[in-house]
């Protein structure tokens, strides 16, 4: 029995593909964030960001919070900031899905909408200008150190777990890099040889959830030493993927998935052998008021 719905983050299961993956002498596994109680891999750092921090001190319980968001941070900001009675406000572009922004709301947050043509850096600068000039103080998921540590403390450990430490590359998308960030570190710790593999958009694609930054953007908490292989993928293809995880697989998940995992499936025919876990990073949910899935 769990005490707080907090101690259900985290543990989420890998389920290996049965269909989609055509190499016999590849494993290929799906590991499935959407199974966190706010629906994503961001519960994981959102956790970690908002305990750690009022355990040292870097804000209170009264403090004005605000952090911008591409979508999945924001709602599991807004779940554990409402379970830890934190005021918070989520800053975010308006085409983000209404789903999204509903969900936030829901748990009690503040939701700010910035112009869409301005993209997640608009959000950025929003924020950033709130902090400056109107006493908040922001997480910063971007540059704060307790977003790859989480991943370092529970990704990688379960990965390596659930695998028995036969798995040989690691295929995440990258938006604030943290996951594909401390997961690779605590992987590299075990084996030097376990390929991470990371995955931008192509230049003419927009996904949400996976970025290629420009350089004044470039979260810092990245280190490009811990990637040993970018990998690109374009919007269709990301979009294809996605449709066909829940048709072909039963897995019902966002585009940034499909892009990571249209990335793994592209490495497994690639291979002569070989154990990939892909992540799949939250639910289709999130995006039924889009044509994703039409």
């Amino acid at each position: 029995m769990s005490k707080s719905i907090l101690d259900l983050i985290g543990n989420t299961p890998l389920v290996e593909s049965r269909v989609l993956n055509t190499n016999p002498n590849v494993k290929l596994y799906f590991k499935l964030e959407g199974q966190n109680p706010g629906g994503s891999v961001k519960d994981r750092p959102a956790h970690n960001m908002i305990k750690s921090g009022l355990e040292r001190g870097d804000f209170t319980k009264n403090a004005k919070l605000i952090e911008a968001t591409s979508g999945n941070t924001g709602i599991a900001l807004a779940m554990i900031a409402g379970i830890y009675g934190l005021d918070i406000e989520l800053v975010m572009p308006e085409n983000s899905t209404k789903e999204r922004v509903q969900t936030m709301r829901a748990y009690g947050a503040k939701v700010t909408l910035t112009p869409s043509d301005i993209g997640i850096e608009g959000a950025r600068d929003y924020a950033e200008d709130k902090v400056e000039n109107h006493g908040f103080q922001m997480l910063n998921q971007f540059a704060n150190n307790d977003n790859w540590q989480a991943h370092y403390k529970t990704t990688g450990p379960e990965i390596w777990k659930d695998t028995d430490g036969k798995i040989t590359h690691f295929v995440s998308s990258m938006g604030t890099t943290g996951t594909i960030m401390g997961t690779s570190t605590f992987l590299k710790e075990q084996n030097q040889e376990v390929q991470i593999v990371g995955v931008q958009p192509t230049d003419d694609s927009r996904i949400p959830g996976i970025r290629k930054w420009p350089e004044e953007y470039l979260p810092k908490i990245f280190n490009p030493q811990k990637v040993d292989t970018v990998m690109e993928v374009s919007q269709t293809e990301a979009e294809d993927m996605a449709r066909r995880l829940a048709t072909e697989e039963g897995i019902f998940a966002g585009v940034s998935s499909g892009g990571a995992a249209a990335v793994a499936l592209r490495l497994a025919d690639t291979l002569e052998s070989g154990t990939i876990v892909s992540i799949v990073c939250d639910r289709g949910d999130r995006y039924l008021s889009s044509d994703l899935f039409d």
